[in-house]
């Protein structure tokens, strides 16, 4: 049950990160009213697309459990400030909620990833040796 839950979070996530950073590279008319809503310059669009796009690839592709921990860390940062950014302009609460279910998403893939995708424990090495 454990695999499943963290495939179907995984997934949802990864889609939520390659389709929209595919969206701002690509100036979607949506996504540029979005950006342009929250008070954001629409090169950042751009920035934040080419990080989605390689968090999306990371967080599916095997092994690379240092570069994961990055994608899951920037996906957090990314949706929880999109709920922020929501709230500060006065978004109604869905357009709060959307992006903290996306980011309840990471977390669930996050805390039950493979032992595969995890760095394991870091044991500093002893001087000389």
């Amino acid at each position: 049950m454990q695999t499943t839950i963290y495939w179907c979070a995984t997934i949802i996530l990864a889609f939520v990160l390659l389709s929209g950073g595919a969206a701002e590279i690509a100036h979607r008319p949506e996504t540029v009213a979005g950006m342009t809503h929250l008070g954001y310059p629409l090169y950042f669009t751009v920035i934040l697309g080419v990080w989605k796009l390689l968090g999306g690839a990371v967080i599916l592709a095997p092994r690379l459990p240092r570069l994961k921990e990055w994608a899951y860390a920037g996906a957090v940062f990314d949706l929880t400030g999109a709920s922020v950014s929501h709230a500060v302009c006065g978004d109604n609460a869905a357009h709060l909620a959307v992006p903290l279910f996306f980011t309840a998403c990471a977390l669930v893939s996050w805390a039950l990833r493979p032992e595969s995708r995890r760095i394991g424990t870091l044991v500093p090495q002893r001087a000389g040796g």
